[in-house]
């Protein structure tokens, strides 16, 4: 464990906290200044020591929806919508003013998942995160609840804060939450479940012994944490659960000395280059290449790329660039990859002899351009 004075011999770290809407809230559903303070106060010490530090930060149609007349959260996307708008500027007027009473400047980011499945929005995104981390000032990311439509949400801002963390190339992501910390069973319904200190590998018991959303103010659960962490542990990111409302969680956690619990990738462990974390938690895939087994074990196996002789059916329209599902015959997916044709072009590729394919100079699918499901464990529909 590293306490204050260590880390003045060691790097300094680049943290992406994340805080849930119940974290932030009051029990009457308005942001609480005493919860904002406390986060701020332990942030602050972060930036003092030298950190940089990029907040998720859930809340904004919590905080909003009793202003817009609601006696409780609403439940239909407009009013979610008109909530948000609300909340949002209530959030982060009242992060400014917390953060420059401590001679620190927050800034917004607003994000769609459409910002990350484009390639070109997504380096944008991380060219101007990095260059305000780089000054100094503290960016305060939430999803852009206000337009977003139900297909292209995140679902719940732990797999956004997770993909963020992936983004930035944060050393460590802490996910603060009302439980404190992951437990081998549903602690609610079992007095004998333990708390989990340290986790290497997300086990299909640990999965099985995630529940569903727990509170009525938020909207991501155990589940979505989980998730949350096979991208984060995938991107070779250390990550922390803990309860928001501990004292000095946030501190503690970067120096290790907080109760919750701690994911830590094997350090043998084959982490996800920038380009593939776009493709395998980003991209938004626009079609289907079937391949018999025998390519399967070339790509997989002997980690080969995906040569146009291997291709045995395409499904769906795409260009040249686009990322696409990888199938066996049976109907597994593979993987994901980007490709070097565009459909039309593959469906023709199909009806060629092997003389006449010697002619595309370019592999179908380069292999550094293929994220394999049996290399990385993602969470379904990220």
């Amino acid at each position: 464990m590293l306490n204050r004075s260590d880390i003045l011999s060691h790097d300094r770290k680049r943290v992406v906290i994340k805080i849930g809407s119940s974290s932030l809230t009051s029990m009457h559903g308005e942001v609480s200044r005493r919860k904002l303070e406390k986060l701020v106060d332990e942030v602050v010490q972060l930036k003092d020591d030298g950190h940089e530090v990029l907040l998720v930060s859930s809340g904004a149609v919590a905080a909003g929806y009793r202003k817009l007349g609601c006696l409780e959260r609403p439940s239909t996307l407009p009013e979610k919508q008109a909530a948000a708008s609300i909340g949002q500027g209530l959030l982060m007027e009242s992060y400014s003013d917390l953060f420059l009473s401590h001679g620190y400047m927050g800034s917004q980011i607003l994000i769609t998942r459409s910002d990350f499945s484009d390639e070109d929005r997504y380096n944008n995104a991380r060219n101007t995160i990095n260059v305000l981390l780089e000054r100094g000032i503290i960016p305060i990311v939430n999803e852009n609840d206000t337009i977003t439509i139900d297909r292209l949400k995140f679902g719940d801002n732990d797999t956004l804060s997770a993909k963020v963390a992936g983004l930035v190339d944060a050393d460590q992501l802490i996910i603060l939450s009302d439980i404190d910390g992951l437990y081998d069973a549903d602690p609610r319904k079992n007095e004998d479940a333990q708390l989990l200190n340290k986790v290497h590998e997300i086990t299909p018991e640990i999965e099985a012994a995630a529940g569903d959303p727990g509170s009525a103010v938020g909207t991501g659960g155990m589940k979505s944490k989980i998730d949350a962490f096979k991208i984060s542990m995938a991107s070779g990111i250390s990550s922390f659960l803990g309860k928001a409302n501990t004292p000095n969680i946030v501190y503690d956690a970067v120096y290790g000395n907080a109760t919750g619990t701690y994911f830590e990738t094997a350090t043998d462990a084959e982490n996800l280059d920038q380009k593939k974390q776009w493709i395998a938690f980003n991209s938004g895939p626009e079609g289907e290449v079937i391949i018999d087994h025998r390519a399967k074990e070339s790509i997989v196996e002997m980690k080969k790329s995906l040569l146009p002789m291997n291709i045995h059916h395409v499904k769906g329209r795409f260009e040249e660039g686009a990322v696409v599902r990888i199938h066996d015959l049976d109907g597994d997916e593979i993987g994901l990859g980007v490709v070097n044709y565009s459909s039309e072009e593959m469906k023709e590729m199909i009806s060629l002899t092997e003389p006449e394919l010697e002619s595309y100079e370019k592999a179908a699918i380069e292999r550094k351009d293929f994220v394999c499901h049996l290399e990385v464990a993602m969470p379904v529909g990220v």
